[in-house]
């Protein structure tokens, strides 16, 4: 009985050592700070301005096609066969170049967007360490998913390799 005792203190000293030890984790609702920072509004109505300047673009070339498409299809039996290849090839040309304007845009929309918000997300991750650094935070994960925005605690990734025996 007294040897039970003496491992069940024992165990008692190691639990409370790992507990004083334990690491210090907190949560963040990332979204909820970046749509309050002025710098992402800003951002986002300058890509809206933008997104909607480039559909209004590609949406004008549409209606330009439609109305010749509405004209093509009335007079193409008064047309010759020949006239009436030559209409459609047009439409054919102008239905593939509304597709590259709108490939066009989606491409400089992603560009656009990545150039706008990558000072923003800089400045929430230098906040987010400074923040973590401050109030001796190991990790600090996303309240919306699982996933870390600050990890400064330490990796197991090595040790688990190991213990699986892969590199």
């Amino acid at each position: 009985m007294k040897k039970l005792s003496v491992l069940f203190a024992a165990v008692m000293m190691v639990v409370s050592v790992g507990m004083a030890k334990a690491q210090k984790i907190a949560t963040l609702d990332v979204i909820g700070v970046l749509n309050a920072m002025p710098e992402k509004k800003k951002a986002d109505a300058d890509l809206k301005a933008f997104l909607d300047t480039k559909q209004a673009e590609i949406k004008k070339k549409a209606d330009a096609g439609q109305a010749k498409l509405k004209q093509y299809s009335e007079e193409a039996p008064k047309k010759t066969a020949d006239e009436n290849k030559a209409r459609e090839a047009e439409l054919a040309k102008m239905q593939e170049e509304i597709q590259q304007m709108n490939d066009k845009a989606q491409k400089d929309f992603v560009a656009k967007q990545d150039t706008a918000y990558e000072p923003i997300e800089k400045k929430l991750n230098d906040a987010v360490t400074k923040v973590a650094k401050a109030n001796g935070y190991d990790y600090i994960m996303d309240a919306n998913s699982s996933a870390f925005v600050y990890k400064g605690g330490p990796d197991a990734t090595a040790a688990v390799k190991k213990e699986l025996g892969v590199q």
